[in-house]
């Protein structure tokens, strides 16, 4: 039985993707799993200038065939099992071969990533904003996406579209929606809300709300002192919202599991 995976996309950068991956990461491994944090963002790789650490393999190692997957891991924190940390696979940034992989490399690290898998109980792989080829391949190989938006118009024009072509994919991957920075909870559920309304008028189908992650001034604090926010705020706004995220985030992608979804037009 493969080992949950899930893929945390956006139809557009700055939406704070790079960061809920790292907090998801830490929030699972808290609550006592053993943990594979991804960076899959190929050719703009960010998670280890985050979490400010010089990790000792990536991506672009892997696809070459220098190294196996499992040598290219990195611990943080103490490394996967021990309640706090987690292992990382970092990638490569500054490198644009890495964002048009020819289809058999980019088939190739899909297996990879989901044998690596399988020694986990989480593993969350943040893909790069975008909606080109390579970011469509790796969320369908993942299985589930976790599509992130905030209340910017454009946000909510791209996740859209992001949620449009996945479900063109021949095996659509199940999908769940995240809000992030929102002011408060409702208006979490408006920009929720118009998704909703527009995928389920021109695709036929809304994917689930799987959580709303509220603005928190110490998120801004802790990726430039490039320390993990849940490290510095354990108790703060955002965190509450994250651990619910965290338990609520399987049952969302589990009423997809047993059905394709339909076909956009």
């Amino acid at each position: 039985m493969t080992a949950p995976l899930f893929a945390v996309a956006s139809g557009k950068g700055g939406v704070g993707k790079t960061f809920l991956s790292i907090a998801l990461a830490q929030s699972f491994a808290a609550a006592h799993e053993r943990v594979l944090l991804v960076d899959g963002d190929l050719g703009l790789a960010n998670i280890d200038v985050q979490l400010g650490v010089a990790p000792k393999g990536d991506l672009l190692s892997v696809v070459a065939g220098g190294t196996d997957l499992a040598s290219a891991v990195s611990p943080y924190d103490g490394g996967a099992g021990n309640g706090r940390g987690f292992d990382l696979m970092a990638g490569r940034s500054g490198n644009a071969a890495l964002r048009s992989l020819p289809a058999r490399e980019l088939s190739l690290l899909s297996r990879s990533l989901k044998m690596a898998s399988l020694s986990y109980d989480r593993t969350i792989v943040d893909l790069g904003a975008g909606l080109d080829q390579t970011v469509l391949e790796l969320a369908t190989a993942c299985g589930r996406v976790l599509v992130l938006l905030t209340d910017e118009p454009t946000s909510l024009t791209d996740a859209y579209a992001l949620v449009k072509l996945l479900s063109r994919q021949a095996a659509p991957p199940a999908m769940a929606i995240a809000v992030n920075m929102a002011a408060d909870e409702a208006e979490g559920r408006r920009t929720y809300g118009a998704l909703e309304r527009a995928a389920s008028k021109f695709l036929g189908f809304a994917p689930p709300l799987a959580g709303i992650v509220r603005r928190d001034s110490a998120v801004r604090d802790a990726i430039r002192l490039q320390t993990p926010y849940l490290t510095r705020s354990a108790n703060g706004q955002a965190a509450v919202d994250i651990a619910r995220l965290t338990r609520q985030i399987d049952t969302a992608f589990a009423p997809q599991s047993a059905r394709s979804l339909p076909v956009a037009r």
